[in-house]
């Protein structure tokens, strides 16, 4: 049985500094929750909230976990309104269907394959080195799309496959957060999704580890289920890479009209 579990940070506290700052770290306070170690079950994240006074997390676990240790270290002990959230996934999943719309969130970490990065990075160039000098068959490298239109193109190519389509928005069209510019011609619709959240994140593994960079987009909109099946893997799966970093997780929620119609 899937949950989905909502941890409150709080910011301003030494170890929530730390914790936030390097996704591997935090990753490994996530995994802490789960009583069964090793884990080897799936386990999506991603922080949903980062303000001076509050920081949310939202996780996706198969079973039910505790985050007491992320309480205690990293949150208000004992305080009104600071107890974790989590909640039984089955119901949300139980109500896809085929037509269906719901308001969507995602943050993932849109990237492409490409042969030969324009600018290789020190460890990408010691792959083509070695590749060279053994003359075996170099695989692609991972690059990421760094325009808000690209990772919105990121975006709407991936929808089918995992069991959705964003529909066209009955209002203005989504913003290019580099240009303040519209996206698409403006005779054509707009579909129902926008970015509202960008960064690059930078750390390491370890003390002496290699620096890993991230380049992460958040889109919100709205959503059309096409396929249940592959959007429910989608959810309990996630999208794109990284996942591990904070990455792939989507979330739905009821469209205002069906919450007034209860």
């Amino acid at each position: 049985m899937p949950y989905l579990s909502k941890i409150a940070l709080n910011p301003r506290r030494r170890a929530t500094v730390a914790l936030l700052a390097n996704p591997h770290r935090l990753h490994a306070a996530v995994l802490a929750g789960l009583a069964v170690q090793p884990v080897t079950e799936r386990v999506l994240w991603r922080q949903d909230t980062s303000t001076p006074h509050r920081a949310d997390i939202l996780v996706l676990t198969e079973s039910r976990p505790s985050w007491q240790h992320l309480v205690e270290q990293a949150g208000w002990p004992d305080a009104d309104g600071a107890e974790p959230l989590i909640a039984d996934y089955t119901p949300l999943l139980q109500r896809l269907a085929r037509g269906r719309e719901f308001a969507f969130r995602l943050t993932a970490n849109p990237v492409q394959t490409v042969q030969r990065p324009a600018k290789p990075s020190e460890q990408q160039t010691q792959r083509m080195k070695t590749a060279a000098d053994t003359q075996g068959k170099r695989r692609g490298f991972r690059v990421a799309h760094r325009t808000a239109a690209h990772q919105i193109t990121w975006l709407l190519t991936r929808a089918e496959r995992h069991g959705f389509t964003i529909p066209a928005a009955s209002t203005g069209p989504a913003i290019d957060l580099d240009t303040s510019c519209a996206l698409g011609p403006s005779a054509e619709p707009a579909p129902a999704v926008s970015l509202i959240a960008r960064d690059t994140l930078r750390f390491s593994k370890s003390k002496d580890g290699p620096r890993i960079t991230l380049s992460t987009a958040t889109f919100q909109g709205r959503l059309r289920v096409t396929d249940p099946e592959a959007l429910r893997a989608a959810l309990l799966g996630g999208i794109g890479p990284s996942k591990g970093y904070g990455q792939g997780l989507l979330t739905l929620a009821p469209l205002p009209t069906e919450e007034c119609r209860g």
